[in-house]
This record gives C-alpha cells, sequence and structure tokens, in this order.
C-alpha cells in the first residue's frame, strides 16, 4: 500500500495526497452482494434537521460484509480485494467450496488466491476467524465480537487492531487500539492480523469539495456563532471563546461522561489513554 502526491497544476490538487490503491484488484463490485443506500441528510421523519452538518455527497451502494463468519469449517478462496464507499478498510470476496459468495474485511497481506477459514482448530494465519480461546497469545488480531455471535464489532476500521494479552477462565484480555485493556468471553470470534488499508491516516483532501463529495456540508465554529446558539459564542470583536465545550454545555476536553455506574464497567482492566 502506498500514496500518491499530487503534482500541483491547480489550487486544489496542491496539497492533495491520495491513495495509491495498490492492492485492489477488482474495479466492479458482486451484484448479488449490494443493497441499496437510503440517505436522510440529517433530517428525521418530519423533514426537521437533527443532525446538523450532513448532506449531499456521491451516491452509495451497500456492501453486505459478512461480520459473523459463522460459516465454520469451509475453507474459501481470495477472489478479489476491492475499495467500500462505506468504510476506510478494504474488502474481500471469497469463494466458498460449496460456492457461496461473501465479502470480508480485509486483512493487511491478505492475497488474491489465498485460502481462509473460521472455526475452531484453524491455523492462526491471516483472515482465519477463530474463537479467542484458540488464537496464541501476543497475536495481532481485528474485527472482535463483544458478545458471542453478535458478529464483529471492535478494530474493524484501516490499519486498526487490537492484542490478546492474557487468558484467565472463561475471559480473555485484549489490549484495543485506544489503548484500553479490556475482558472479552473467551468464545468471541476474532480474525488474525491488522486491517488493511494502513495509508488512509496518510491521505490529504486538498480542497472543500472533497468533503462535499463524502457526504460533509461546511462546519460553523462555535466562536463564529451567537450566545443564543453556543456557550463559546459572542463577544466583543475576536474573542477566544472561553471554556471549550459542546453545544449543550458539557465540557469538551477531558470531561469523562461515562456513567459510574455502567454494567460493563467491571470488564474494563485499564482506561483508554487520554
Amino acid at each position: 500500500m502506498s500514496v500518491r502526491k499530487l503534482k500541483p497544476i491547480t489550487p486544489g490538487q496542491r496539497f492533495r495526497v491520495v491513495n495509491g490503491f495498490d492492492a485492489i484488484t477488482a474495479d466492479k463490485p458482486e451484484k448479488s452482494l449490494l443493497a441499496p443506500k437510503k440517505r436522510s441528510g440529517g433530517r428525521n421523519n418530519q423533514g426537521k434537521m437533527t443532525m446538523r452538518y450532513k448532506g449531499g455527497g456521491h451516491k452509495k451502494r451497500y456492501r453486505i460484509i459478512d461480520f459473523k463468519r459463522d460459516k465454520q469449517g469451509i475453507p474459501a478462496t481470495v477472489a478479489t480485494i476491492e475499495y467500500d464507499p462505506n468504510r476506510t478498510a478494504f474488502i474481500a470476496l471469497v469463494n466458498y467450496q460449496d460456492g457461496e459468495k461473501r465479502y470480508i474485511i480485509a486483512q493487511n497481506g491478505l492475497q488474491v488466491g489465498q485460502n481462509v477459514v473460521s472455526g475452531s482448530n484453524v491455523a492462526p494465519e491471516i483472515g482465519n476467524a477463530m474463537p479467542l480461546s484458540d488464537i496464541p497469545l501476543g497475536t495481532i488480531i481485528s474485527c472482535i465480537e463483544l458478545r458471542p455471535g453478535q458478529g464483529a464489532v471492535m478494530a474493524r476500521s484501516a490499519g486498526s487492531f487490537a492484542q490478546l494479552m492474557a487468558r484467565d477462565g472463561k475471559f480473555a484480555t485484549v489490549k484495543l487500539p485506544s489503548g484500553e485493556v479490556r475482558m472479552v468471553l473467551v468464545n468471541c470470534m476474532a480474525t488474525i492480523g491488522a486491517i488493511s488499508n494502513s495509508d488512509h491516516q496518510l491521505v490529504v483532501g486538498g480542497k472543500a469539495g472533497r468533503g462535499r463529495w463524502l457526504g460533509r456540508r461546511p462546519r460553523t465554529r462555535p466562536v463564529a456563532m451567537n450566545p443564543v446558539d453556543h456557550p463559546m459564542g459572542g463577544g466583543e470583536g475576536r474573542s477566544s471563546g472561553g471554556h471549550p465545550r459542546s453545544r449543550k454545555g458539557l465540557p469538551a476536553k477531558g470531561f469523562r461522561t461515562r456513567s459510574k455506574t455502567k454494567a460493563s464497567n467491571k470488564y474494563i482492566v485499564e482506561r483508554r489513554k487520554k
């Protein structure tokens, strides 16, 4: 994977850094795994704007991803590595031996023609999904379930990964991408390897229009608003805005909003780094 810096032949291209898409092997998605994707533009069922700064953007179709990896014991061959407009990671089309096709999140280093398999007692190789009870300690993992059978919910974005630290009884200790150390049931599934497209963080849009293509409308700075609109608004001339806080008045930097009585607190061994 690599990135390309464009020549500054226009103002919008001067600082533009684009993904090289070296890993991509197909430009057309599998039709049987596509679904329509409705967009709300930030409006509710009354047509009122309930989420600011959303709207527009290029039309997309959803790719149905297999997050559960519940087709166990049946090897599948990686047919293509593809771009997915709905996520930062690349996806892989896999063909199972019984003829079924599915999309999975592509791990870094996954190659076309490679075999992947899910289930217990499989080799801990890149792209294979297995319960945390079978994965060797210290292994880099991704696409982790939080509850057995739920499907992957943690470490799914481009370049992210977690590490299996320890096992004790029915719980495994996992270090998550945020730095949080958490206990997860050992019968939850995880996939071996880090997520693909790790260069995503190096991409630079170069112009405001690229944000509009992604469905992001212009954002108004709170210090530019009036006092009626935001706690940081108002003041004579250009005032700095005072203490950073949200529109509802909650402090914005370092203020903990997590409930002290939340049921899952007992599973968090160490909180994420600030």
